[in-house]
């Protein structure tokens, strides 16, 4: 069965994208099918997959509005190794086009669900927002990821999404669980990170993953080579870690419960 993840956390810079991206070629080295969905208009996923936003024909934003199918609209990353249904800035104006359609926060899984026994793996990078582009995320979605870094504040922000996660499920999407929380730009160093994260086994258990992405310079410089760090450096820590993490989810195939 096809495992549709969010890969979701409204609060911006905790490495959605980049475990977007780097699990996604992770999964793909473990011969899995894998399809990358960019809903967000920045389209970092596209272009760190290798994908030049400028140039695209089609984009997700075509599909959300129903003139594309993803097969239509879908690239395949150059190395050959997963499919990626790209985004640029058009799918900033998707939002107001979307609200006057019927079903508009089915959009996604109505074209998703055409295409999805084609993949062992699609993932959703969402945008770094509660709108209604995360929620189409969310609706297509059997699962979510929530990327998170140790700090403070991300406590706060991960009870907003866990509370928005829930509505999801009661009003749009009952079958939503959440997959996990991944510990991301980790430094074991850092009395405040180990403290937030003994914090989150304690709260979350077994939903934690066991792998942690620590912070790492290559997973840092592969976006501007626009290759995943697998193919920049298979090496570094970081590469390990999201190579770990696809393990980790392989051995694990039932969805943990919210």
């Amino acid at each position: 069965m096809t495992r549709i993840l969010a890969i979701a956390n409204q609060k911006g810079g905790v490495g959605k994208t980049t475990t977007t991206v780097n699990l996604a070629a992770s999964l793909a080295a473990t011969k899995q099918r894998v399809l990358l969905i960019d809903l967000d208009p920045q389209g970092n996923a596209t272009m760190g997959s290798g994908i030049d936003k400028r140039d695209l024909q089609s984009s997700v934003y075509n599909v959300l509005l129903g003139s594309k199918t993803i097969a239509e609209a879908c690239k395949t990353t150059e190395a050959g190794q997963f499919d990626v249904l790209p985004a640029n800035r058009d799918l900033a104006g998707a939002e107001i086009e979307l609200v006057g359609l019927p079903n508009r926060e089915m959009q996604l899984r109505n074209a998703v669900a055409v295409v999805a026994e084609n993949y062992d793996y699609i993932l959703i990078d969402c945008p770094p927002a509660l709108n209604l582009l995360t929620l189409n995320g969310l609706c297509a979605a059997k699962t979510v990821m929530i990327p998170m870094q140790c700090e403070y504040y991300a406590l706060e922000g991960l009870s907003d999404l866990v509370n928005t996660i829930r509505k999801v499920r009661a009003n749009l999407n009952p079958d939503l669980e959440i997959e996990g929380l991944l510990r991301t730009m980790f430094d074991p160093r850092n009395a405040l990170a180990q403290q937030v994260s003994d914090q989150l086994q304690q709260h979350f258990g077994d939903k934690v993953y066991r792998t942690v992405i620590p912070r790492n310079i290559r997973l840092a410089e592969a976006p501007s080579y626009g290759v995943p760090v697998l193919y920049h450096d298979k090496a570094s820590k970081g590469a390990l870690a999201y190579l770990a993490l696809a393990v980790e989810m392989l051995k694990n195939q039932t969805p943990k419960i919210a």
